[in-house]
């Protein structure tokens, strides 16, 4: 099993390139699945759950091939297979997406309850009560969810109880093939959904409302074929700005979008962070100056993402001051306080909040990662901690962050990828 060996304490200097961001790639690669015609991607990250969609895509009959370029080319136009094995939906919460545009075209979607990060209860019961107002009759059978529609799905006026990322997506891609107009009501917001819209567009669906609470979709026949460029990741950028951050060094992300982190940089600023954006590029300075605890709450964008939860938690461990940090999306999602309390970090967890008593300096020693976003901040933790950190479990971070180890090292870290 692979780790990280980490030897802290240096400041992290230098420019770092963004990938392209998960998780808009992996629901346009869902999309997909909505015509028969050819879709190119390009700025798609070589990470492990995008692994996982390919071969999702190619068990259920679709042709995906990389050209020249490095573009996915996509051709769904010999589909055989509506039934998404468990064996590949068990290991990526994102499989789910796949039901929304196999039901639309083909009026059957077979797929296994979808597995992931041990972060808490993330139910699908507002995909299936939005499939069954669009007219799908929802059976579960040996652990898998089957949607079946004899007259193809009907546009309806379906309000989402809670705001759900996955859910949004998944009934905004079956409503475009939908008969009639489908409104979608307490949408996410997020900007990885309005990358998705963006796509759609391209193909000729109709969708109006991006960025906006209510979506409004009017069915079409028949989707084109279409090139696009996946959005950079925000999450990505927020990770390694605050790794600058918190190891007093100057970090600059490349071909990364302001405007999708907002909140994430007013909250460095109220650290003590110098931000500056120039165009693609956002540099966190913290060579200067106090860093200082920030108190935050996760809540759907715009609001603070829970994705950026956890490398706030590790900013706070070593900035001066009280800080409390709150997680209202997941219920586990604050498990890496305990591993860092391993390094000396003081971390008390109160229900749903940690508070943080920063300290001028932890220590190395070996913790192990429960989930994507965790893992990566205790590589935060271990780079500005003093001596040696192994991380464990960093399949975890395979799954989101695309080469981090040599990123990392192109701006400095000591970190380097063993295996036992």
């Amino acid at each position: 099993m692979d780790y990280f060996q980490i030897r802290g304490g240096t400041p992290l200097q230098g420019r770092i390139p963004i990938s392209g961001a998960k998780n808009a790639a992996l629901p346009i690669l869902a999309a997909t699945l909505l015509t028969d015609k050819v879709s190119t991607l390009s700025n798609v990250p070589h990470l492990n759950d995008i692994t996982t969609m390919v071969e999702l895509l190619g068990a259920l009959g679709a042709d995906v091939a990389i050209d020249e370029s490095m573009a996915l080319q996509v051709s769904a136009a010999q589909l055989n297979n509506q039934r998404a094995p468990y064996e590949l939906v068990k290991t990526m919460r994102a499989s789910i997406l796949v039901m929304g545009p196999l039901l639309a075209r083909f009026g059957k979607a077979e797929v296994s309850f979808p597995g992931g990060c041990a972060i808490g209860s993330r139910p699908v019961d507002l995909h299936l009560k939005g499939f069954e107002a669009m007219g799908a009759c929802i059976d579960v059978r040996d652990g898998y969810i089957v949607a079946t529609t004899e007259s193809g799905l009907k546009g309806c006026d379906f309000t989402f109880d809670t705001v759900t990322v996955g859910g949004t997506e998944n009934l905004l891609m079956a409503a475009v093939l939908a008969e009639g107009r489908t409104v979608l009501r307490n949408a996410a917001r997020e900007p990885e959904i309005t990358d998705l819209v963006a796509f759609l567009r391209g193909m000729g669906a109709e969708i109006e409302g991006d960025d906006t609470s209510t979506l409004v979709i009017d069915g079409v026949s028949e989707l084109a074929a279409s090139h696009y460029s996946v959005m950079p990741d925000r999450i990505e950028a927020g990770t390694f700005l605050v790794a600058a951050a918190a190891t007093r060094g100057r970090i600059t992300v490349e071909n990364a979008n302001a405007e999708h982190l907002g909140i994430v940089l007013e909250k460095l600023r109220d650290a003590g962070v110098n931000v500056t954006v120039e165009g693609n590029t956002i540099t966190a300075d913290m060579t200067e100056g106090q860093l200082t605890s920030v108190d935050l709450i996760t809540a759907p964008y715009p609001g603070f993402p829970t994705d950026m939860q956890a490398q706030f938690t590790a900013l706070n461990v070593v900035a001066e001051g009280v800080g409390r940090i709150t997680e209202t999306i997941f219920e586990n999602r604050l498990m890496q306080a305990h591993e860092m309390s391993r390094m000396g970090a003081n971390i008390t967890v109160d229900g749903h909040s940690v508070i943080i008593r920063g300290k001028s300096s932890i220590d190395g020693a070996p913790v192990m990662a429960s989930d994507l976003r965790a893992s990566a901040s205790l590589v935060i933790a271990g780079l500005a901690a003093k001596g040696e950190t192994h991380v464990d479990r960093i399949y975890h971070i395979d799954r989101g962050y695309e080469r981090i180890e040599e990123k990392l090292q192109a701006v400095g870290a000591d970190i380097v990828r063993k295996s036992r």
